[in-house]
This record gives structure tokens, sequence and C-alpha cells, in this order.
């Protein structure tokens, strides 16, 4: 007795470090404990119960252990061995059916949950399509039925179920939203996975690859930015409108040339890259630079748009975005650029 008290006094004070640590490593805004959605609202049903059974049990081995212990403890003088039970039929089965029982319990939600989550209303005229296609290290966000492409910023009107089509360019990434549903993954080799998910109420829900996908894998963010129907009518009309270009023309030329070859501004350029029309009304730069200088972890957005244009591999290592520098750029037209994406707005 007095070994084990002695190594209950050893991992005691280890254990409460470790509760410590892990209690630090949760975000709220990435929390499953605070759904937002009918999904995410099933999936935390689950947890509440299988906890809840989990508990229960608990309490039960535990006061059967503590009840064994005191009626059975061997007292002084006592040097027979005790009754064995081995063989005992009824505590046999007795043991074997409740698990069996719990595990049902727990069992017969679960399915019904996982069915549900694979409806993907892909053939809902009332559901608004979205194909979502991973690369190292950003969203793209595709609506057909629209002809609008996006990056980072997962716009939807709220009340709708949202049907996504999910597939990667590269490795495999996890598409995860924990206030509004489970994970789901991108997988190579051209095969789409398909799922759901709503959120009835307005607001920004963080989004985050959920595979390690390589070294800025942990920065591999986006928001999802549930508005209303008008709303969002009006951001699908401001993104199919034309391309503003930078007003000074040898700033414009080197946009194009340099810019454009790879990305978009409304109808002009090659969305091979984030597309950057209305980059200024983001929520955040590269999926991480919050655009909000009233955070302590904000900033102006031109201040984002420097940071990163200067040293994109700083903000998120092995990223495949060129060194504007090494493409010949100054750093006067680095700084034009980003002044002018920052301002780069939609109505």
């Amino acid at each position: 007795m007095m070994k084990t008290w002695q190594a209950v006094k050893r991992l005691l004070p280890m254990m409460t470090i470790f509760g410590l640590i892990l209690a630090g490593c949760g975000r709220e805004d990435l929390s499953v404990l605070r759904p937002q959605g009918p999904a995410a609202e099933s999936s935390f049903g689950l947890i509440k119960l299988s906890i809840t059974i989990m508990i229960v049990v608990l309490l039960i081995v535990f006061a059967l252990a503590a009840y064994v212990m005191i009626r059975f403890r061997r007292k002084p003088n006592q040097n027979e061995i005790p009754e064995q039970i081995e063989g005992n039929h009824r505590l046999e089965i007795l043991w074997t059916v409740i698990p069996l029982i719990l595990i049902v319990i727990l069992a017969i939600p679960t399915v019904k949950q996982v069915f549900a989550a694979g409806n993907d209303h892909a053939n809902d005229k009332n559901a608004v399509k979205v194909k979502v296609t991973g690369h190292q290290y950003w969203w793209e966000f595709q609506y057909p039925d629209y002809g609008v492409t996006t990056a980072q910023d997962l716009v939807i009107p709220t009340g709708k179920d949202i049907a996504f089509e999910l597939e990667t360019k590269d490795v495999l990434h996890s598409f995860w939203v924990p206030s509004l549903s489970g994970k789901l993954d991108t997988n190579p080799a051209g095969t789409i996975n398909r799922f759901s998910f709503s959120a009835p109420k307005e607001g920004v829900y963080r989004g985050k690859c959920a595979e390690l996908c390589g070294p800025s894998h942990g920065f591999m963010e986006f928001k999802v930015k549930a508005v209303s129907e008008e709303e969002f009518k009006q951001w699908i009309d401001s993104m199919k409108a034309p391309a503003v270009l930078p007003e000074d023309p040898a700033l414009a030329e080197t946009f194009k040339n340099q810019c454009l070859t790879c990305h978009a501004v409304g109808d002009q350029g090659i969305a091979n890259a984030p597309n950057l029309t209305g980059i200024g009304s983001r929520e955040a730069i590269a999926g991480i630079l919050i655009n909000d200088d009233t955070r302590e972890d904000g900033a102006p957005v031109e201040e984002n748009l420097k940071t990163w244009l200067h040293d994109p591999q700083n903000v998120k290592p092995g990223n495949l975005m060129p060194n504007p520098k090494d493409l010949g750029l100054s750093d006067a037209e680095i700084d034009g650029i980003a002044e002018y994406l920052a301002n780069y707005k939609l109505d």
C-alpha cells in the first residue's frame, strides 16, 4: 500500500502539468464543443452520450471496487484463502451482457449519424454547390452554378444546405470546420468526396486542414462566412464584376505581367493560384494574418499584404508562392501592389 501511494505522489504532479499543457492547446474558435450547425450539434450529442456512458461505467466500477476493498479486506489474523467465484455463470453473464447493452445504446445513434453525414445534397436544387480544392497550403472554393471562384474565405448563405465536392491538387488534405461539421479528406488521384453542412446563424467560423500535409500544415486555415441570402447574392455580383487594375499604368503592367500569370482578379488572369478578387475584404491574408488592427493578433490588411509579399516563405514555409523579389520586383513595386490589393474591396 505504501509503494502504491509513493507512485501516486510521483505521478500526480506530472499528470497535473500535462493537464495544464493540454488545456492550453485548445482554441475556442476551433472547438467541437461549441456547435453552431445541425451536423456539429449531432456530433456533439454523440460526444455527450459517450462521455455519459463512460462516466456511469466509471462510477459503477469504482463503487464496486471500493465496496469489495472494504467489505472483503483481509482482517487481522485471517490466513485462510477467501471463497473463490471462478465459474460463477451468473456474474460472467452479467458483466458480458451489460457492456453489450451499452455498446448497442451508443452504436445506434452513431450509425445513424454516420449515414446522415454522408448526405451530400448534390441533387438538391435548393442547395448551394461548392467545389473545394486543397492546395499546399491554401483552399480554393468554386461555385459552379454561379461561375465564381475564390480562395480562403468560403461565403455561404445561412439556412441553406451547402453541397461540397472535395478534391486535392497535390497531397492529402482534410477539410474541417469544427463549429459546423466533422472533417472529410480531399483525396489525390482524382478521387472526389462529397458531404454537406449548413449554418443557421450569420457569423464567421474558422476552418482548418486536419491532415498533416507539409511544413505549413498548421497554417492551412480558412474562414467560413455565413451571410444572409441577400448579402450572398450581392457578394456573387461583386465577384463577377469586371476587374479593377491599379491606376498607375506602370504598376498595372507589372501586376499583369508578374501576378496575373498565376492569379486572377475579376475577369482577368489565370486562377492557378488564389483568386485575388476582393482580397481587401477578406478576413485574413494567407489564411493566418488577421485583417483587424483592433485584435491583438491582427493588423491592417495593407500591412499584412506587405508582410506576405515581401517574404512568403517566412509566413508559410514550403508554400509554392515565389518571392516577388526573385521575379525582379522592387520594394516600391511590391508595396504598390500591396496597397492596390488592400483597397480592392467588394461593394
